[in-house]
């Protein structure tokens, strides 16, 4: 089976929220770390189609990413990684491909590597000298030459700190003097020199200096060259929990630097304030190589309002070399702000601030906020920056020449807990998904996009939650049911602002069917309930419908883009555990966390007045996992912990008061351990009803329908007909909603999910007496459990999509030819 065959269509990942998580390579390649996996993204990719990739190796959250700095004729781009299973990772690959591939895996660290940084020594043969700072209050010290990582220092900090952040420099024009930077959970910054000599097998950092200054955690360093010119000072950056930047000046010799007063730059009239352990600009001697330099605090940069977790330099380009050095700060303030020093006076001032005032007045990290941009990035041209949110997704600005300002572009986003549902709109236009991260996101593709090509995109947020959701499911074309770690389950309606950008951006629905809509939603603070919001409401959220052709921005998904809760469905004891919808609309089924068979009972609720059908139904002892209707909801099939299937048949003619399905047949020991799915078959003239049972005890059983001629054809009980045995508990399954070919060769085709992350494929013959199962491509297993799978209903075109949710808070939809399906 080749590539061809089955295909990535989508991927969607919220980014660790870390500052050293992430960095964009000269090649214009952005990587980050998203939960275990490490995310590729080309942000000035014209087909705009976001993630390209997730590279798995990492058993614990990624905390730290970083390229080997490259240069003109390598024939190689490298990426270490480090995360919190103490694992230190090399990646390979060839320029023109950005395929990477796990070169070299390092365990010498006895805690969670916290930063990276890497400048190179050589380039024939090509070299790089590594520093890595875990939470074993350690620095290690690394040489990578010739694809080998080999370990050279071991650096315990003293006094005992966590690096958080490091920064490597050449000081000096001779190129035998080497600086690092190192901080962390204190307010002082290390200053360690060594002696770098071509071919050195041993190189050994000793401490030469500490600036004190900050009154907080330092979060980034980061080392620049003043000016290409030799000679020339090189400046360290610092960006502090105290809400300051410091930049410190390194000179080289043993004369004083012209004493000049340290300066302050704000927005504002405060320029002469300076505050700080001390204003006192007391030079700091160290030496390096057998030269000697000073040290200097240089400026204070004042202007954010809360923590500044990064702070990066960049040179502008210019035909001399000499271009403008900028540095570009992030802050838990919601803003970036790019800092210039002044050609007249030398004092640095904010010639740029980008991003929003937080609404949330007074969530700042002193009261226990986790908001603002966690860090931020330089495009290698410096024309482009991207920085990290709180909800883990990426913003980007591009700078506009002939508007001289600095626009909005395109980022990425994605969930940042385990994916827990995903449910296609009744007719396939949209995906829904549901997380612990409690949001629910919409998801479809835009079909305006650059060169013609249908790309991915979140469209819209529906949901933001205040607690974990659990499952969901979509009702009709405009209305979806969810339900949380919360007692009851919450219904919500398509608002006309997102109906009119669903159908702009990706063909969906009509203008006709907007005009009964509400017009968009807002969540009052303090509040979990989306409110109705009127165009005249001047307290109302911005409209998501702007007439813009590209796909709503971060800013706007995250305010803009709410539908309004419409109904709460009570009744419940405990947290709810699954639901599903009817496909003709009409009931929600739904179950809660139990553990007597009071609480286990399965409840329903008609969608025309919005009240539950009594009695509820009972089978099942512990909590239900999955409910699921039939294709023409004649049948109600739940699973559950205590090792048993349910289906429920329709009533020919059920009176008001009653439920209208009943117990048909129950399975005790339907399998040796908890079932945590299950799946119908799609209706076939002729040919039995099947569903499919996935369980902790590492076996998917079909099920066929038994049918009883004397009584004509009414179904009498369910029997097993298959058993698939694969490996590891199985998690997840769904039925393609159609048979996979026609005559001899008719079969369906059923998708699994394992809790190793296995996604496989296999065929299933018209009876259920056979099955076969399919090889898939490595790329399309996951590094953790699959939560979920959803066959993408069937729509105009060829081939068929499949929506996978992972525990790694990834969400992807891979594609299938018909040729493969036919084949399985």
């Amino acid at each position: 089976m080749g590539s061809q065959d089955v295909s990535i269509e989508y991927l969607s990942a919220g980014a660790n929220r870390q500052t050293a998580v992430a960095d964009w390579s000269r090649g214009g390649l952005l990587a980050f770390g998203a939960d275990t996996n490490i995310a590729l993204w080309v942000p000035k990719d014209d087909t705009q189609r976001g993630i390209s990739g997730l590279l798995r190796g990492h058993g614990d959250v990624v905390k730290a990413v970083t390229f080997l700095p490259e240069e003109e004729g390598d024939e190689a781009s490298y990426l270490i990684s480090g995360a919190n299973d103490k694992s230190l990772i090399v990646w390979k690959s060839a320029l023109d491909q950005a395929k990477f591939e796990q070169l070299h895996t390092a365990h010498d660290h006895a805690g969670a590597i916290n930063c990276i940084t890497a400048i190179r020594l050589g380039s024939q043969p090509a070299q790089w000298l590594v520093a890595t700072g875990a939470a074993d209050a350690s620095i290690h010290i690394w040489r990578f030459a010739a694809d080998v990582l080999t370990l050279l220092q071991s650096i315990k900090t003293t006094p005992k700190f966590f690096p958080l952040s490091l920064s490597l420099s050449w000081l000096g024009d001779g190129g035998d003097a080497l600086a690092l930077a190192a901080a962390g959970t204190k307010d002082s910054i290390q200053i360690l020199t060594t002696a770098v000599e071509p071919g050195a097998d041993a190189v050994q950092f000793h401490v030469q200096a500490t600036l004190r200054g900050h009154e907080g955690w330092i979060r980034s360093l980061s080392f620049a060259r003043e000016s290409s010119k030799p000679g020339a000072d090189v400046l360290l950056a610092s960006a502090s929990q105290d809400k300051y930047v410091r930049i410190w000046r390194f000179h080289q010799g043993q004369e004083e630097v012209p004493p000049t007063a340290p300066t302050a730059a704000a927005d504002d009239d405060s320029a002469h304030h300076l505050p700080g352990n001390s204003p006192a600009n007391k030079a700091h001697r160290i030496t390096a190589a057998g030269k000697h330099f000073s040290v200097r605090f240089e400026a204070l940069l004042l202007g954010h309002e809360d923590w500044i977790y990064s702070a990066r330099w960049h040179r502008a380009d210019a035909p001399s070399g000499g271009g403008a050095l900028r540095l570009l700060s992030a802050s838990a303030d919601n803003s970036l702000a790019i800092w210039e020093a002044d050609a007249t006076s030398g004092i640095w001032v904010s010639t740029v601030r980008l991003g929003a005032i937080s609404r949330e007045k007074g969530a700042t990290t002193a009261t226990g906020s986790t908001g603002g941009f966690w860090t931020g990035l330089w495009a290698p041209d410096g024309r482009s920056v991207a920085c990290l949110g709180r909800t883990g997704s990426w913003r980007r600005w591009a700078y506009d020449d002939a508007r001289d300002t600095w626009r909005p572009c395109l980022g990425v986003s994605g969930h940042t807990k385990a994916v827990t549902g995903v449910a296609w709109a009744r007719d396939g236009a949209y995906l829904l998904s549901t997380s612990l991260d409690q949001t629910t996101r919409l998801h479809a593709q835009w079909t305006a996009s650059g060169g013609g090509q249908n790309t991915w995109h979140e469209m819209a947020r529906p949901q933001i939650h205040g607690y974990d959701l659990n499952c969901i499911d979509a009702i009709s074309a405009t209305q979806f049911v969810s339900g949380a770690d919360e007692k009851l389950m919450r219904v919500f309606s398509e608002p006309r602002a997102v109906a009119g950008l669903l159908h702009r951006l990706g063909g969906i629905g009509s203008a006709e069917d907007a005009a009964a809509m509400p017009d968009a939603a807002n969540m009052p603070v303090l509040g979990l309930s989306n409110k109705v919001v009127d165009d005249d409401d001047d307290e109302g959220q911005p409209a998501a419908a702007d007439d813009t052709d590209r796909p709503p921005l971060e800013d706007a998904l995250s305010r803009a883009t709410l539908w309004p809760e419409t109904e709460k469905l009570y009744g419940h004891g405990y947290e709810l555990s699954c639901l599903a919808a009817s496909h003709d609309g009409r009931l929600v089924a739904s179950a809660c966390r139990a553990s007597s068979l009071n609480h286990a009972v399965l409840r329903l609720f008609e969608t025309r007045r919005w009240t539950e059908l009594r009695p509820p139904l009972a089978a099942h002892t512990l909590t239900a996992t999955r409910l699921r209707f039939a294709p023409d909801d004649a049948f109600l099939l739940s699973v559950g912990r205590d090792r048993q299937w349910a289906v429920f048949q329709r009533r020919a003619e059920p009176d008001d008061d009653d439920a209208p399905y009943a117990l048909l047949q129950a399975n005790p020991k339907g399998h040796a351990r908890m079932i945590l799915d299950c799946a119908w078959a799609p209706l076939t003239d002729g040919r039995p009803r099947l569903f499919a049972t996935a369980g902790r005890d590492k076996q998917i059983r079909i099920w066929r329908g038994q049918v009883d001629d004397a009584e004509g054809g009414a179904l009498l009980a369910f029997t097993q007909a298959a058993a698939l045995s694969v490996g590891v508990p199985v998690t997840a399954v769904d039925f393609l909603p159609r048979p996979a070919a026609a005559g001899e060769r008719a079969g369906y085709v059923l998708a699994f999910g394992t809790e190793s992350g296995r996604v496989g494929v296999c065929a299933v013959s018209l009876d259920g007496a056979e099955t076969q199962e399919r090889e898939m491509p490595a790329e399309v297993h996951l590094p953790k459990t699959v939560m979920q799978l959803a066959w993408r209903p069937a729509r105009t075109g060829a081939g068929a999509e499949l929506a996978v949710a992972g525990e790694d808070a990834s969400l992807r939809v891979y594609a299938f030819t018909d040729g493969f399906l036919q084949g399985v």
